[in-house]
């Protein structure tokens, strides 16, 4: 195929049907060159051609230890980062459109995180000494070697309890980011106080906090969220258990801390997925997180008697990773064939070996 041929521009309009079929052949054609991943939160018609499926982390993971010459990530941008740090030389990461990005992390970045360093060390001294910063991997690569090079670490929904133990045993404080609800609920779990867990405003001199508060707070939460789970209230469950009083309510730690206090379980999207199927026949269950996910858990445990509704009344899904559609797979899988690398992620050699130290730290924690 010419390049004219391979442009995006000609893909935009291709039908369902068509884009279907090319995507087919396109992968016969590949074969064991490329393996093809998808987060739990992408869209069907896309998920159905998954080789893995997963939470970020694992699909990385899993993808470094394939033979694929090319790992195509139907996530975010994030995701697509983490494989490329954590694969093989010869191994290319590659992201359908590069749009595909996350608001929760695009809500620190580095030169928001180093300002916010410059203006702790002004209040606390050296905060390499003091402070403890983790990142969730809901975070941009650069963010995450921000952590390796200060002796900070990486975390996921699922271990952020033990990393918290761990940084906080290091030192007296963690500045936690970017999402402060995973923060707060793990401080929330581990006993911490509210009151000495304070929101960092990145917008704001200081935080928006006083000397004293960074003083006496042992969690610095940076103020980002995920657009998707801060939909989810506690008036939802409260409704929704005035009609289901034997139901069971589940729910991401993304989701507010009145939304996870007011949950049966909390935990993250695997967790989720695991409870729900290992669940007995017959019960009802309320899911607090990302539409898609929600939907096919649904259709799958449908035949077990089990009903699973999603947490908010309206149409909430990840907008972002939305945007990688069967257009953009079949145009990135079609120019792989014809040996044209599209959209490859690749993060900076420095930058990438200092994020795969806090990537090292929290799977030896973990």
């Amino acid at each position: 195929m010419t390049a004219e041929e391979l442009s995006f521009a000609r893909y935009a309009a291709l039908s369902e049907d068509e884009a279907h079929r090319r995507i087919a052949a396109a992968r016969q054609r590949l074969g064991e060159r490329a393996v093809l991943l998808c987060h739990h939160y992408q869209r069907a018609e896309v998920y159905r051609y998954a080789d893995l499926t997963g939470d970020s982390l694992k699909l990385a993971r899993l993808a470094a230890q394939t033979d694929a010459e090319f790992i195509v990530f139907c996530g975010v941008h994030f995701m697509a980062e983490v494989a490329d740090i954590l694969s093989r030389p010869q191994q290319t990461a590659v992201l359908p459109d590069l749009a595909a990005g996350c608001s929760m992390a695009d809500m620190a970045n580095l030169a928001k995180v180093e300002r916010c360093w410059r203006e702790l060390a002004a209040v606390l001294g050296d905060p390499d000494a003091r402070i403890t910063p983790v990142t969730y991997i809901n975070s941009a690569a650069d963010l995450k070697a921000f952590c390796g090079e200060h002796g900070g670490i990486v975390c996921t929904s699922t271990n952020a309890p033990a990393i918290v133990d761990w940084a906080l045993a290091r030192r007296e404080k963690v500045l936690f980011f970017p999402d402060q609800h995973l923060g707060r609920w793990t401080g929330f779990k581990k006993g911490i106080p509210l009151e000495e867990m304070a929101v960092w405003d990145p917008d704001l001199e200081n935080g928006g906090l006083t000397p004293a508060q960074i003083e006496s707070a042992r969690i610095l939460l940076w103020k980002g969220h995920c657009s998707v789970h801060q939909m989810f209230q506690v008036e939802h469950i409260r409704r929704w258990r005035e009609r289901h009083p034997d139901g069971f309510v589940i729910a991401h730690p993304e989701c507010n801390l009145d939304v996870c206090r007011a949950s049966d379980h909390v935990g993250s999207t695997e967790y989720i997925l695991n409870t729900v199927t290992a669940a007995p026949a017959g019960t009802r269950w309320l899911v607090g997180t990302e539409l898609n996910l929600v939907s096919r858990l649904a259709e799958q445990l449908e035949p077990q008697g089990k009903t699973v509704e999603f947490m908010a009344p309206m149409v909430c899904m990840c907008s972002t990773m939305q945007r990688i559609d069967l257009p953009h797979l079949a145009w990135t899988l079609e120019n792989l064939a014809a040996d044209n690398v599209v959209n490859p992620i690749r993060v900076p050699a420095h930058e990438a070996e200092m994020a795969r130290a806090a990537l090292e730290r929290m799977l030896e924690v973990s």
